[in-house]
């Protein structure tokens, strides 16, 4: 395999390089987005599972107060 040389204007290849670095920055900002929005999206799950232990810990109780007001009598 034979290599060929490029010649590119040194203008250009520092508009590519400039552009390559924006690129691999704004990668970074959408992965700390991303990393957020993961942390943001972990906490409301957490937060909803506690809400769904809580409820049925009311139900159950609620359960338990109508078995005694409805329990017949002996």
């Amino acid at each position: 395999m034979v290599e060929a040389q490029v010649f590119v204007k040194i203008g250009q290849y520092k508009d590519v390089l400039n552009a390559i670095g924006l690129i691999k920055d704004k990668l970074n900002q959408a992965k700390e987005t991303l990393g957020k929005i993961r942390e943001a999206k972990q906490q409301e799950d957490s937060e909803i599972e506690s809400w769904n232990t809580k409820l049925s810990e009311i139900e159950g109780k609620i359960e338990d107060i109508d078995k005694i007001l409805f329990k017949p009598a002996s």
